[in-house]
This record gives C-alpha cells, sequence and structure tokens, in this order.
C-alpha cells in the first residue's frame, strides 16, 4: 500500500511531517510492503484559502491513503471524492506516521475533524491552512 504524508523537507522516514497539508513543501510517498519512499514536489503549496488542488500535485501517482496532521475541509473532500482514506496522525516523522499506520492506531479524518480557518498555526496537529 502506498501511504502520501506532507512533510516540511525531504530526509526520508525522518522527514519531519507537516501539520499543514495543502501548503506542505513535498509528501513522501512510502510502500508499507517494502519500506521504500520517494518525494513529491508540491506544485500547489502556495494557493488562496480554500483554493487547494492537493491531486494536481499527485496526479499520476499510485496513492491508497494519505496521512496527514491536519487538513482542510475542500481539500479532504477532494481525496474522499477521489476515492483516498485520508488519516490522521500527529507524530513528529514520516516513520512514526508509517508505523502508526501499520498499527492501525490512525483515525479517518472526517468533516468534523478538518480545520474550518487559517487563523491559527497550529491545534495540536489538527489544523490546515
Amino acid at each position: 500500500m502506498n501511504v502520501c504524508i506532507p512533510v516540511l523537507e525531504n530526509k526520508g522516514l525522518e522527514s519531519p511531517v507537516s501539520v499543514h497539508f495543502g501548503s506542505a513543501p513535498a509528501f513522501v510517498v512510502v510502500n508499507t510492503e517494502d519500506g521504500t519512499s520517494r518525494v513529491i514536489e508540491n506544485r500547489d503549496a502556495h494557493h488562496a484559502h480554500g483554493m487547494c488542488h492537493p491531486l494536481e500535485s499527485l496526479r499520476g501517482e499510485k496513492i491508497d491513503a494519505v496521512v496527514v496532521g491536519g487538513i482542510g475541509a475542500g481539500a479532504l473532500a477532494k481525496l474522499q471524492a477521489a476515492g483516498l482514506e485520508v488519516l490522521l496522525g500527529d507524530l513528529p516523522t514520516v516513520g512514526a506516521m508509517v508505523a502508526a499506520f501499520r498499527a492501525g492506531r490512525l483515525p479517518k479524518a472526517t468533516l468534523e475533524t478538518a480545520c474550518a480557518h487559517h487563523a491559527h498555526e497550529s491545534h495540536g496537529g489538527s489544523c490546515c491552512r
């Protein structure tokens, strides 16, 4: 299974996770079966509020799930409409997020858990901008 995680910079499994899905500089995609990973630049990181197009940067990639620290309702709806499972996690690195994913410890993101505003930089890992 290929899991996509937004990151602040590419350091493989040690990449620091971005709590802001839409404005993360990059995404690391990890194959949970063999542990390989690859980085994808977020070409849509600088967008106006509510104008996130998360699938643009991920177009053509084989992704089964997205694990985020935070995500806006619009981006969440777009990912779910594309058939992607979106899960929440508040762990600091890609490796820790993947371990929690494998263990089944990450809850599904819902509209109730999505960030509805951009006024705060952090809500304990639950806000997206």
